[in-house]
């Protein structure tokens, strides 16, 4: 993953020192397919640092001025070449930064890289029906929902032990449809220009 600078955030592998951050929204994940990524410790979340940091497709997103760690992005480690061209992407952010459009800006930025530098042909998400916020940060990347998926997956049991499922929509979006209606919003750091990509943002 290259490092891309943003407006106000820069995105960039996870790597050490990372982990009080990281340990501070997963402590305790307020989505429920976050769960299982649930850290008990500070030394949990250093193991959990090294192990993304080794994985192309984790993404520390980290403000530019204090260079905190407020949350992950996740997708496109094989690059386009790969089986179908086809990536699948998500995002955690720290709630203490919600509301202020940090999840918007990784993810159209990441989207961005996915299309342009590692020439993946579409890009989908899974968001569950109940999450409201995820299923209007698709809409606002320009994504479609394509459809429902009834009872698709469980991250809970109930009381007694039998899991609890939930309905799943997949959002997608075709490079030929975000080349045509996107602007590029972020550069790798250190380079001037890229050919072919629009520099200015939204």
């Amino acid at each position: 993953m290259q490092i891309i600078e943003t407006e106000h955030l820069i995105l960039r592998p996870f790597r050490e020192g990372d982990a009080a951050d990281l340990f501070a929204y997963l402590r305790a994940p307020t989505a429920r397919c976050f769960l299982s990524l649930k850290l008990a410790d500070l030394a949990e979340a250093e193991i959990e640092v090294r192990k993304r940091a080794l994985d192309e497709g984790c993404v520390a997103i980290c403000l530019k001025q204090t260079g905190q760690v407020i949350g992950d992005l996740f997708g496109g480690g094989g690059g386009g070449e790969d089986e179908d061209e086809t990536a699948s992407v998500g995002w955690n952010l720290n709630p203490q930064f919600g509301g202020q459009g940090y999840a918007f800006e990784a993810a159209r930025a990441l989207l961005d890289h996915l299309f342009r530098a590692k020439g993946f042909r579409r890009i989908y998400a899974y968001v569950e029906d109940h999450n409201k916020p995820s299923q209007r940060l698709c809409e606002k990347l320009g994504m479609r929902r394509e459809g429902v998926f009834i009872e698709f997956v469980s991250f809970i049991n109930d009381d007694a032990g039998n899991p609890i499922y939930e309905n799943t929509m997949q959002y997608a979006i075709l490079r030929r449809e975000w080349m045509s209606g996107a602007t590029a919003i972020g550069q790798p750091l250190g380079m001037t220009g890229v050919a072919g990509v629009e520099t200015s943002p939204r």
